[in-house]
């Protein structure tokens, strides 16, 4: 029913908060999410093409502020990672099994 639209910022090595910028760009999602009342939400990976963000960090960036979000809340009933490619599903998938512990 909705697209939530986020644009994740551009990597410069680290040095212009993009970390918190991108986990930004999740929770706000997220709670967008919940204020038009969607309990299922997909997520491509954000940043990793053209913006540079390194993959292995955006994966965790992901996968740790969707888990903590969800932690806190029951209106979100299934969170989906898009891949774009093989290398981000594995990245992903080793992110939740390393969260899930």
């Amino acid at each position: 029913k909705f697209v939530i639209h986020t644009v994740g910022p551009v990597w410069y090595g680290g040095m212009k908060d993009e970390k918190k910028l991108l986990a930004d760009c999740y929770r706000n999602s997220l709670k967008l999410a919940v204020a038009n009342g969607c309990k299922i939400v997909a997520f491509p990976n954000i940043s990793t093409g053209v913006y540079r963000f390194p993959k292995n960090e955006a994966a965790e960036i992901a996968v740790e502020t969707v888990n903590n979000f969800l932690s806190k809340t029951d209106k979100i009933e299934k969170v989906i990672f898009v891949c774009f490619d093989e290398e981000n599903e594995i990245l992903i998938r080793d992110q939740l099994k390393k969260q899930s512990r």
